[in-house]
């Protein structure tokens, strides 16, 4: 019975070592050494394997190592093999940090004060209050509502928009296609925490910028799959938007040459906002077993027919 990890190498030397002191009794193995196949049971990954079913044929439980599973090919995974999303709190903390940097350097006009550093101009930019500059999340789920937690402490107006109603105190919340006009008209810094799904795919595209009030701002951590990349441009040189803060992209690393490096209303990071921390996620995924084991509910797992 053993424990595969396919991910950051780096990374996977802690989960080693942690592994070694909280469970020496289970087998821990880092992908290429996958030892005898037959023998793996559990499996962690960012990048999945080809041929899971065939190559793992006793696989108990699939991991993601980070909050998303659109990586994965639900056909080619068991159908009665559990995939897990990772729940633990080191992904949503860092989720927060960022998300509150990157509104905070929205609201306060740090993109625009980046492009006149660069060009030498000392200008200043009359200042927003917080309780006159709303804030939109679309995603409800445990990143959104911290993220959501977390901005209170500023002030500003809050909304919330989700595929499934959702009650948040303090958070004007809205539920379905059908109130997203409603959602978007409101908000004035829209920030993206969506699963990228088929119905997801593509959302933060024209029809949409030119839904929110001139000039809104964009930040974008959830995938690359959501932002129709010329919309975005287009938008910007429209004045639709007046910024964007972007972790994802479409193809990463962005290429070279790509309009999003230089864009001077861009600010870009390399798919950072949130990374999961060896330590609790060994914790969650030794609990994950234990519960499985023991037959019990299992939090983080996914729901295939919805994708998250």
């Amino acid at each position: 019975m053993t424990f595969l990890y396919k991910a950051n190498a780096t990374r996977g030397l802690e989960w080693a070592r942690h592994f070694a002191a909280r469970a020496p009794e289970l087998p821990f193995r880092l992908w290429p050494d996958i030892g005898d196949p037959a023998e793996v049971r559990y499996l962690a990954v960012w990048s999945p394997p080809e041929n899971i079913a065939t190559t793992f044929r006793n696989l108990e439980l699939v991991f993601s190592v980070g909050a998303g599973v659109d990586q994965f090919d639900f056909s080619q995974l068991p159908p009665h093999v559990p995939l897990i999303r990772m729940l633990e709190p080191g992904i949503a903390e860092g989720m927060v940090e960022y998300a509150t940097m990157a509104v905070l350097a929205l609201h306060r006009d740090l993109v625009h004060l980046i492009a006149q550093q660069r060009q030498q101009i000392w200008r200043e930019i009359r200042i927003t209050p917080a309780a006159k500059r709303r804030v939109g999340v679309m995603g409800l789920g445990l990143l959104g509502q911290a993220v959501l937690e977390r901005l209170k402490l500023f002030g500003f107006p809050l909304a919330g928009w989700n595929r499934s109603p959702r009650t948040i105190e303090g958070v004007t919340c809205y539920a379905g296609r059908e109130t997203l006009l409603d959602f978007l008209a409101q908000t004035d810094i829209l920030l993206c925490l969506l699963p990228l799904t088929d119905e997801t795919r593509g959302i933060l595209n024209m029809s949409l910028f030119e839904a929110l009030p001139h000039g809104a701002q964009l930040v974008n951590v959830g995938r690359g799959g959501h932002l129709v990349e010329a919309d975005l441009i287009a938008a910007l040189e429209r004045g639709l938007l007046s910024s964007a803060v972007l972790d994802v992209a479409e193809q990463e690393p962005l290429p070279a040459g790509h309009p999003f490096w230089n864009h001077p209303r861009i600010l870009l990071t390399p798919h950072i906002a949130s990374m999961t921390t060896p330590e609790t996620a060994v914790e969650f995924v030794l609990d994950t077993i234990g519960r499985h084991r023991r037959g019990e509910i299992l939090p983080g797992r996914v729901d295939r027919d919805r994708g998250y």
